[in-house]
């Protein structure tokens, strides 16, 4: 199941980078643009919180190691989203190594509240790459609502 997810994540890159580049025709000052619509938040800020679910399910909970999140004042442009995306990278792999051999075993992961619940590696990759497609659903709204049409930034492109 290891290499299946792999290449699934690979696919979730490949959407990503369609969208990341998308970003790259916006005017700077449009990316940290807030929009009501969306809470007031930013597609930076979207993009941002997308990674740190990433760090949070994965690194900080599932392999319980404490990495920092990413800040939006850290990415102040695409190329800051693409480094913290590399370091996001880096975690999906980790991940997918350390639990290559447990992929259905449940474990208990606590919530910055304090509270438990249980969950399974696959749970867990499953969770935070329908996350990001979530939030790529909203970036590319987001961009609409500026004035822009995206490119198809879906899985299957043409």
């Amino acid at each position: 199941m290891y290499t299946t997810l792999l290449q699934q994540y690979q696919l979730i890159l490949s959407a990503r980078s369609s969208l990341f580049n998308s970003c790259d025709t916006l005017p700077k000052e449009l990316l940290f643009t807030p929009l009501p619509s969306f809470n007031n938040e930013s597609i930076i800020s979207q993009l941002v919180h997308v990674a740190n679910c990433y760090v949070f399910w994965l690194s900080n909970s599932a392999m319980q190691e404490q990495r920092l999140y990413f800040k939006d004042e850290d990415c102040k442009n695409m190329e800051g989203v693409r480094q913290a995306y590399g370091q996001v990278d880096l975690v999906m792999n980790e991940f997918l190594l350390h639990n290559n051999n447990s992929l259905q075993e449940q474990r208990v992961i606590t919530r910055p509240d304090g509270s438990t619940l249980f969950r399974s590696p696959f749970e867990l990759f499953t969770h935070v790459i329908t996350h990001e497609f979530h939030h790529k659903g909203q970036v590319v709204n987001m961009s609409r609502q500026l004035g822009y049409i995206p490119v198809d930034t879906d899985v299957i492109r043409e």
